[in-house]
Protein backbone atom coordinates (compact mmCIF):
# COMPACT_ATOMS: atom_id res chain seq x y z
CA UNK A 1 0.00 0.00 0.00
CA UNK A 2 0.91 3.23 -0.90
CA UNK A 3 0.18 6.77 1.07
CA UNK A 4 0.06 10.19 -0.35
CA UNK A 5 2.27 11.33 2.34
CA UNK A 6 5.34 9.60 4.44
CA UNK A 7 3.90 8.08 7.47
CA UNK A 8 5.13 9.46 10.27
CA UNK A 9 7.00 7.76 13.11
CA UNK A 10 5.07 7.42 15.91
CA UNK A 11 5.43 9.65 19.29
CA UNK A 12 6.91 8.32 21.64
CA UNK A 13 8.54 8.51 25.65
CA UNK A 14 11.61 7.38 27.12
CA UNK A 15 11.50 4.11 29.73
CA UNK A 16 13.59 4.24 33.00
CA UNK A 17 16.42 2.00 32.48
CA UNK A 18 15.81 0.92 28.83
CA UNK A 19 16.73 1.73 25.41
CA UNK A 20 13.46 0.70 24.36
CA UNK A 21 10.54 3.71 24.53
CA UNK A 22 7.02 3.94 24.78
CA UNK A 23 4.77 4.94 21.73
CA UNK A 24 2.29 6.98 22.23
CA UNK A 25 -1.17 5.99 21.28
CA UNK A 26 -3.50 8.71 22.83
CA UNK A 27 -3.40 10.99 25.72
CA UNK A 28 -6.34 11.58 27.73
CA UNK A 29 -6.55 14.24 30.50
CA UNK A 30 -8.46 14.23 33.91
CA UNK A 31 -9.72 17.66 34.55
CA UNK A 32 -10.16 19.01 38.33
CA UNK A 33 -8.87 15.88 40.13
CA UNK A 34 -7.51 17.93 43.33
CA UNK A 35 -9.95 20.04 45.23
CA UNK A 36 -7.91 22.20 46.05
CA UNK A 37 -7.11 22.91 42.77
CA UNK A 38 -10.73 23.27 41.69
CA UNK A 39 -11.40 25.70 43.69
CA UNK A 40 -8.79 27.85 42.91
CA UNK A 41 -10.46 27.64 39.14
CA UNK A 42 -13.43 28.82 41.12
CA UNK A 43 -15.49 25.01 41.25
CA UNK A 44 -16.63 23.59 44.49
CA UNK A 45 -15.43 19.78 43.91
CA UNK A 46 -18.15 17.18 44.93
CA UNK A 47 -16.46 14.07 43.85
CA UNK A 48 -18.96 14.31 40.67
CA UNK A 49 -18.22 11.93 37.67
CA UNK A 50 -14.62 12.38 36.40
CA UNK A 51 -14.10 14.15 33.29
CA UNK A 52 -12.11 13.84 30.47
CA UNK A 53 -9.67 15.77 27.67
CA UNK A 54 -7.25 15.15 25.16
CA UNK A 55 -4.19 15.93 23.76
CA UNK A 56 -2.86 14.85 20.59
CA UNK A 57 0.28 12.33 20.81
CA UNK A 58 1.94 14.46 18.88
CA UNK A 59 1.95 16.67 21.68
CA UNK A 60 4.20 15.06 24.14
CA UNK A 61 7.65 16.17 24.45
CA UNK A 62 11.04 14.48 26.13
CA UNK A 63 12.48 15.98 29.63
CA UNK A 64 15.46 18.52 28.76
CA UNK A 65 13.38 19.80 26.30
CA UNK A 66 12.83 23.24 24.52
CA UNK A 67 9.14 24.67 24.51
CA UNK A 68 8.73 27.36 22.43
CA UNK A 69 6.16 30.35 24.33
CA UNK A 70 2.58 29.09 22.21
CA UNK A 71 0.88 31.65 20.12
CA UNK A 72 -2.16 33.45 20.69
CA UNK A 73 -1.34 33.18 24.37
CA UNK A 74 -0.34 36.03 26.95
CA UNK A 75 -1.21 33.84 30.18
CA UNK A 76 0.46 30.01 29.76
CA UNK A 77 0.33 28.19 32.91
CA UNK A 78 2.21 24.75 34.26
CA UNK A 79 0.50 21.82 35.55
CA UNK A 80 2.14 19.39 36.95
CA UNK A 81 0.93 15.99 36.77
CA UNK A 82 0.92 12.01 37.72
CA UNK A 83 1.11 10.53 34.06
CA UNK A 84 0.26 6.38 34.14
CA UNK A 85 1.04 4.59 31.13
CA UNK A 86 -1.35 1.73 29.78
CA UNK A 87 0.48 -1.79 28.85
CA UNK A 88 -2.43 -3.47 28.37
CA UNK A 89 -5.85 -3.52 26.69
CA UNK A 90 -8.62 -2.25 29.19
CA UNK A 91 -12.50 -2.41 28.77
CA UNK A 92 -14.74 -2.00 31.03
CA UNK A 93 -12.47 -3.14 34.25
CA UNK A 94 -13.47 -3.75 37.87
CA UNK A 95 -11.48 -1.42 40.22
CA UNK A 96 -9.73 -4.24 41.97
CA UNK A 97 -7.98 -5.38 38.51
CA UNK A 98 -7.54 -1.85 36.68
CA UNK A 99 -3.67 -1.54 37.74
CA UNK A 100 -3.34 -4.83 36.39
CA UNK A 101 -3.70 -2.68 32.72
CA UNK A 102 -0.86 -0.33 33.75
CA UNK A 103 2.69 -0.52 32.29
CA UNK A 104 4.34 2.44 34.38
CA UNK A 105 4.06 6.03 35.84
CA UNK A 106 6.01 9.17 34.74
CA UNK A 107 5.98 12.74 35.78
CA UNK A 108 4.02 14.94 32.82
CA UNK A 109 3.19 18.69 32.34
CA UNK A 110 -0.73 19.75 31.39
CA UNK A 111 0.67 22.96 29.51
CA UNK A 112 -2.23 25.42 29.51
CA UNK A 113 -3.15 28.04 27.45
CA UNK A 114 -5.16 29.58 30.47
CA UNK A 115 -7.12 32.50 28.80
CA UNK A 116 -7.99 30.33 25.38
CA UNK A 117 -9.25 27.44 28.07
CA UNK A 118 -10.98 30.35 30.06
CA UNK A 119 -12.65 31.89 27.27
CA UNK A 120 -13.99 28.62 25.77
CA UNK A 121 -15.20 27.64 28.90
CA UNK A 122 -17.36 30.78 29.19
CA UNK A 123 -19.18 29.96 26.16
CA UNK A 124 -19.21 26.68 26.57
CA UNK A 125 -17.07 25.16 24.18
CA UNK A 126 -14.42 22.55 24.16
CA UNK A 127 -10.97 23.26 25.75
CA UNK A 128 -9.02 22.00 22.43
CA UNK A 129 -6.98 25.23 22.36
CA UNK A 130 -6.36 25.89 25.37
CA UNK A 131 -5.18 22.27 26.06
CA UNK A 132 -4.21 20.30 22.69
CA UNK A 133 -1.74 22.86 21.08
CA UNK A 134 1.92 21.96 19.66
CA UNK A 135 4.63 20.84 22.88
CA UNK A 136 1.92 20.93 25.64
CA UNK A 137 2.40 17.20 27.05
CA UNK A 138 5.88 17.34 28.08
CA UNK A 139 6.85 13.63 29.87
CA UNK A 140 9.71 12.57 31.77
CA UNK A 141 10.71 8.75 31.45
CA UNK A 142 8.25 6.14 32.46
CA UNK A 143 9.16 3.54 35.02
CA UNK A 144 7.59 0.24 34.75
CA UNK A 145 4.83 -0.18 37.48
CA UNK A 146 7.25 -3.07 38.75
CA UNK A 147 10.07 -0.37 39.48
CA UNK A 148 7.29 1.99 41.73
CA UNK A 149 6.56 1.61 45.21
CA UNK A 150 3.09 3.32 46.90
CA UNK A 151 3.09 5.83 43.83
CA UNK A 152 -0.40 7.00 45.40
CA UNK A 153 1.15 8.46 48.04
CA UNK A 154 3.93 10.08 46.75
CA UNK A 155 4.81 14.19 46.93
CA UNK A 156 4.14 15.36 43.67
CA UNK A 157 5.79 18.86 43.19
CA UNK A 158 6.68 21.80 41.00
CA UNK A 159 9.54 25.13 40.59
CA UNK A 160 9.60 27.19 38.18
CA UNK A 161 13.24 28.87 38.16
CA UNK A 162 14.18 27.21 41.48
CA UNK A 163 10.98 28.17 43.02
CA UNK A 164 8.30 26.23 44.74
CA UNK A 165 4.85 26.48 42.83
CA UNK A 166 3.08 23.43 43.52
CA UNK A 167 3.76 20.89 46.42
CA UNK A 168 1.21 18.51 46.79
CA UNK A 169 0.52 14.60 47.39
CA UNK A 170 -0.82 11.67 45.44
CA UNK A 171 -3.11 10.87 47.90
CA UNK A 172 -5.01 14.17 47.49
CA UNK A 173 -6.40 12.91 44.06
CA UNK A 174 -10.43 13.15 44.43
CA UNK A 175 -10.59 9.89 41.74
CA UNK A 176 -7.19 7.50 42.22
CA UNK A 177 -5.45 5.96 39.63
CA UNK A 178 -7.73 2.73 39.69
CA UNK A 179 -11.19 4.49 39.93
CA UNK A 180 -9.28 7.00 36.61
CA UNK A 181 -8.51 3.89 34.88
CA UNK A 182 -12.52 1.44 35.43
CA UNK A 183 -14.45 4.98 34.90
CA UNK A 184 -12.37 5.93 31.31
CA UNK A 185 -12.40 2.23 30.61
CA UNK A 186 -16.52 2.45 30.45
CA UNK A 187 -16.23 5.46 27.55
CA UNK A 188 -13.20 3.89 25.62
CA UNK A 189 -11.13 0.88 24.92
CA UNK A 190 -7.49 1.43 26.66
CA UNK A 191 -4.91 0.27 24.81
CA UNK A 192 -1.08 -0.30 25.17
CA UNK A 193 0.09 3.26 24.35
CA UNK A 194 -2.20 5.60 25.81
CA UNK A 195 -1.39 7.50 28.43
CA UNK A 196 -3.10 9.57 31.64
CA UNK A 197 -2.31 13.06 32.69
CA UNK A 198 -4.63 12.25 36.08
CA UNK A 199 -4.98 15.78 37.11
CA UNK A 200 -3.26 18.24 38.85
CA UNK A 201 -2.96 20.24 42.15
CA UNK A 202 -3.57 23.69 43.31
CA UNK A 203 -0.75 26.42 42.75
CA UNK A 204 -0.93 26.24 38.86
CA UNK A 205 0.67 29.66 37.16
CA UNK A 206 2.16 31.86 34.43
CA UNK A 207 5.30 30.79 32.67
CA UNK A 208 7.57 33.20 30.69
CA UNK A 209 10.43 32.88 28.04
CA UNK A 210 13.54 31.84 29.87
CA UNK A 211 11.33 30.25 32.37
CA UNK A 212 13.16 26.33 33.31
CA UNK A 213 10.50 24.43 35.00
CA UNK A 214 10.99 21.57 36.90
CA UNK A 215 8.11 18.61 38.01
CA UNK A 216 8.91 15.37 40.35
CA UNK A 217 7.41 13.06 42.43
CA UNK A 218 8.65 10.85 44.75
CA UNK A 219 10.60 7.91 43.15
CA UNK A 220 9.99 8.58 39.65
CA UNK A 221 12.32 10.61 36.87
CA UNK A 222 12.47 14.45 37.22
CA UNK A 223 10.98 16.65 34.30
CA UNK A 224 12.65 19.65 33.40
CA UNK A 225 11.46 21.84 30.09
CA UNK A 226 12.86 25.26 29.16
CA UNK A 227 10.29 27.95 27.38
CA UNK A 228 12.00 30.31 24.92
Amino acid sequence: MNYVFDTATSPSVAIHGSDDRFAVRRIFCVGRNYAAHAREMGHDPDREVPFYFTKPNDAVVDSGASIPYPSKTNNFHFEAELVVAIGKKCEDVKIEDALQHVYGYAVGNDLTRRDLQSAAKSKGRPWDVGKAFDHSAPCAEIHPINQVLDIENSRIWLTVNGDIKQDSNINKLIWSVSEVITNLSTLFTLMPGDLIYTGTPEGVGPIVKGDVIRVGIDGLTELETKIV
